[in-house]
């Protein structure tokens, strides 16, 4: 599904931007948007959040053909 895909590549961009927080102390996100109360900011935070919540569903979706590829 491509809803599923472009959460996912959301969350992992989330998970990039947080990682450079953590090692670097730069927040990607806000350089590129003007800071961090910026509304376009805080809009792709919301977006990647958003898509956050949507990648937890994955978590209890079963694969389609996931019996096949077991046996």
């Amino acid at each position: 599904m491509i809803l599923d895909r472009i959460a996912l590549i959301l969350t992992i961009v989330g998970a990039l931007n947080w990682g450079s927080i953590g090692l670097f102390q730069f927040d990607i996100v806000a350089w590129i948007c003007g800071g961090q109360s910026a509304l376009i900011s805080r809009i792709i935070y919301t977006v990647i959040a958003l898509a956050g919540v949507w990648c937890i569903s994955l978590l209890f979706r079963e694969r389609e053909g996931y019996g096949e590829m077991a046996e």
